[in-house]
């Protein structure tokens, strides 16, 4: 009789995996440079790779925790799309908001706040990728238009960092009617003199690029994000002709003309900041054209 019994197994039989003892999202690889990252290292830096800086794309909110001084106000939280057309494709609208509300915690694809920037008072509207692609509905719009009209009333600058696929198209025209509303309340803000700053992230195409997104006194945009209207694939299909290399990312915007700088994620706070004291940003708000006048020629005399 043998000491040990062989117990046969069936030919094909799996083996049993051993749990790993490793938890899960501890590490990420980097789809740049395939780096593996500590999770925790990653975010302290902003969620940029520090071996090759490719900016892995990071949620509404530790947008404006990475502007922002400290806490911040939000401002018309509850508002929520009413599904205007009833629209049901291979998927009903209405599910599809509750989907995006339970997965990302907000209402809508934005987020607008109001806080200090090094210690400027700014208004900042800050869109959500993973909110339906971060489009633009009517409660998008409107929330953008009411944070224009906020920083009129206080006389605060404004920053919008945008994030989208474009307008929604489960909500029609009434999406589209948004692209105009804003850019009304923009021509005001210009009339006010009243600085505004737009960020483009990656994605920013569609509506949103043909609108508000490249309207800014100053652009700024994040390394090798993409930013256009149409896809690179419809549009090559549409000309029938292979497009250059980089097309449609920052840097080729910025070497076109498009877009005015190409900033660095950990950098971004620090320029946005400088930028807004040159533009008349102060600890008080902007002072209004006449009184920025009067203190500059008592200053001359």
């Amino acid at each position: 009789m043998p000491w040990f019994k062989k117990t046969k197994k069936p030919i094909g039989t799996p083996a049993k995996e051993k749990p790993s003892r490793v938890p899960e999202g501890l590490w990420v690889k980097c789809p740049d440079c395939s780096q593996i990252l500590y999770n925790k290292d990653l975010v302290t830096n902003h969620n940029v790779c520090p071996k090759c800086a490719h900016h892995f794309r990071i949620t509404a909110t530790e947008r404006l925790r990475i502007l922002f001084d400290g806490d911040w106000i939000e401002h018309d939280r509850n508002l929520v799309s009413t599904d205007p057309l009833q629209f049901a494709d291979t998927k009903p609208y209405k599910a599809r908001l509750k989907q995006s509300i339970g997965a990302t915690g907000l209402k809508d694809a934005v987020i607008v706040a109001s806080g200090t920037i090094e210690g400027l008072p700014t208004i900042v509207a800050s869109m959500e990728y993973s909110f339906i692609g971060g489009s633009m509905g009517v409660v998008v719009g409107e929330k953008i238009t009411r944070a224009i009209e906020r920083a009129l009333e206080t006389r605060q600058p404004i920053v919008i960092v945008s994030c989208s696929g474009g307008a929604r198209m489960m909500e029609g025209a009434r999406s589209l009617m948004q692209m105009a509303k804003i850019c009304g309340a923009l021509a005001r803000l210009d009339r006010a003199k009243l600085p505004y700053i737009a960020v483009l992230t990656d994605p920013t195409t569609g509506g949103v690029t043909a609108s508000f997104a490249m309207l800014g006194d100053l652009n700024i945009a994040e390394p090798k994000a993409q930013i256009g209207f149409a896809g690179p694939r419809v549009i090559e299909q549409t000309i029938r002709q292979k497009l250059p290399e980089g097309f449609q990312r920052s840097e080729f915007l910025l070497e076109k003309g498009m877009i005015d700088l190409v900033v660095d994620r950990r950098e971004m706070k620090a320029v946005i900041a400088n930028a807004l004291r040159f533009m008349g940003a102060t600890a008080g708000g902007v002072q209004p054209p006449a009184l920025s006048y009067q203190l500059s020629a008592n200053a001359t005399s």
